[in-house]
């Protein structure tokens, strides 16, 4: 059990108290502003789960600096991308992870190694490492400058991530907006928490942080795992907890034996959110834990929006909760008017609480995604007569595996470049683990022969594994609009048969 004096943050057996973890983010900021970087410029991370990710991030905010987290299952391509959008000035990366975008890393930017270089790996010469980097400089001591986000590089629903660029708050939003991740989350100083999530994505980033800021104990999960989850819980005596569906499914997956065989009562919160929860699996929690399981909905560009105790999902299973204080959902129909209650559309929201935002070099594309003050995450649902929103369908293609956001069109774009293949559709399907799984059905040219193997190998040797399909099928037409176009809802409608959510 944590104790006073134990307070701080662990993380792959490592622990650092709270002045040496702020001491150090500090030496990485004389670090960073050494390396050119001042206010308004970005620092790429591609970092796992890690001390040092919470310590860069944190470095970059005194400098007026946006840290730019980096999903580290991307391949050169991928990352490179975000870093030429993003302009990064530094890329700081777990070194083991060097080889994933080395021929491909944009000219004129730093990089800081994390870790042991591996002597065959050929890094750059220039390159510095974090233990001997911190080593070199006393921590930063003047004034900070102004306090942006992270830039986060959302799936959203186009073909290419964008960077969600947040206008810097007022004293008043920034303060208002604390306050509601803290209520939100129930978090305070008082409390103990675990991150079970990659922090590279929006909601563990901002809840690692903000657990940060208010000196939390906390320790960071480098990966899930179900049993180890529930090991952490008892022994620093978990509070409060953000959690993703899947994670649900994993926990309910272990023998009851296992599961009696912990402590958890010291839980009292879980707040769930990024991806739909089937209503039988967050029933179970709510069985197994009690009513402590809540849940929000919003996105990377809106932060929560609705949200929902157990109590209130429990007399309207399958919410995902009402507008917050502040907040504003509308259901519109393709001539943007409003909908009455019980009628599906699309999702259009916001709450006044958070700066606004624009997408990185593109503000055009935030420009089409609202309507009269409120934006869309491309989502399709309803209201019910007291107001609880219901999620059931995506108006784009976009696949959330997980919790993880996936384009289709990058994985037909990969598929297509494969000898023997004419044409594909990729496409999400039922996953009782991860919600959704990728399927691709493939139309193959005139005598070529392809397996599912093959088509799998393909998609592994040049993307990330996890947007590798799982269902392979093979047409020698696949239906078409009068367009030419194919007809993906064809495609998929037969998967989604008889259930009550398409997504």
């Amino acid at each position: 059990m944590s104790t006073q004096a134990e307070i701080g943050v662990r993380c792959g057996g490592r622990f650092k108290t709270y002045p040496e973890l702020f001491g150090e983010a500090l030496r990485a900021t004389r670090g960073l502003h050494e390396l050119g970087v001042e206010a308004g410029d970005r620092v790429a991370l591609l970092l796992r789960n890690s001390l040092e990710f919470l310590q860069a991030s944190i470095g970059t905010v005194p400098l007026g600096a946006s840290a730019v987290p980096i999903n580290w299952h991307w391949r050169g391509a991928e990352i490179a991308h975000v870093l030429r959008d993003s302009a990064a000035k530094v890329l700081i990366l777990h070194a083991d992870l060097w080889t994933a975008i080395a021929e491909s890393l944009p000219e004129g930017i730093a990089v800081v190694l994390v870790g042991d270089v591996d002597p065959q790996s050929q890094v750059r010469s220039d390159a510095v490492h974090w233990r001997d980097w911190l080593a070199a400089h006393e921590p930063w001591s003047q004034p900070a400058e102004s306090s942006p986000t992270s830039i986060i590089y959302t799936s959203g629903t186009t073909g290419v991530p964008k960077g969600v660029v947040r206008i810097p708050p007022s004293d008043e939003q920034r303060e208002r907006a604390q306050a509601l991740v803290g209520e939100i989350f129930r978090l305070g100083p008082e409390e103990r928490t675990l991150i079970p999530a990659p922090m590279y994505h929006t909601a563990p980033n901002v809840y690692a942080l903000a657990a940060a800021v208010r000196g939390m104990d906390m320790t960071v999960m480098t990966s899930f795992d179900a049993e180890a989850f529930l090991r952490i819980v008892e022994a620093h005596r978990v509070t409060v907890v953000q959690m993703l569906p899947t994670m649900f499914v994993r926990l309910l997956a272990l023998p009851r034996e296992v599961r009696e065989r912990y402590d958890l009562s010291s839980l009292r919160w879980i707040v769930h959110a990024a991806a739909p929860c089937p209503p039988e699996v967050k029933r179970a929690m709510i069985e197994w834990l009690g009513p402590i399981v809540a849940e929000y909905y919003g996105g990377t560009e809106t932060g929560p929006v609705t949200f929902c105790t157990s109590e209130e999902w429990l007399a309207h299973p399958g919410t995902v909760g009402r507008p917050i204080e502040g907040a504003s959902v509308k259901i519109l129909g393709a001539g943007g008017e409003e909908l009455p209650a019980g009628q599906s559309g699309d999702v259009f929201m916001w709450l006044n609480v958070w700066p606004d935002f624009t997408y990185e070099g593109d503000d055009e594309r935030r420009r089409s995604i609202e309507r009269d003050g409120l934006v869309t995450c491309g989502d399709i649902g309803y209201l019910d007569e007291e107001g609880f929103l219901y999620l059931n369908d995506r108006r784009s293609d976009m696949v959330i595996s997980g919790g993880v956001n996936i384009y289709p069109a990058e994985i037909e774009a990969c598929l297509l470049t494969l000898p023997g293949v004419r044409d594909c559709a990729v496409f999400g399907v039922p996953d009782e683990e991860f919600g959704e799984a990728l399927a691709a059905h493939v139309e193959l040219q005139d005598g070529a022969r392809l397996s599912s193997e093959h088509v799998r190998a393909h998609v592994r040797s040049k993307l990330a594994s996890y947007k590798t399909p799982r269902v392979v099928e093979f047409s020698d037409a696949l239906p078409r609009e009068d367009s030419g176009k194919i007809f993906k809802r064809r495609l998929r409608e037969p998967y989604w048969a008889g259930r009550e959510r398409a997504i």
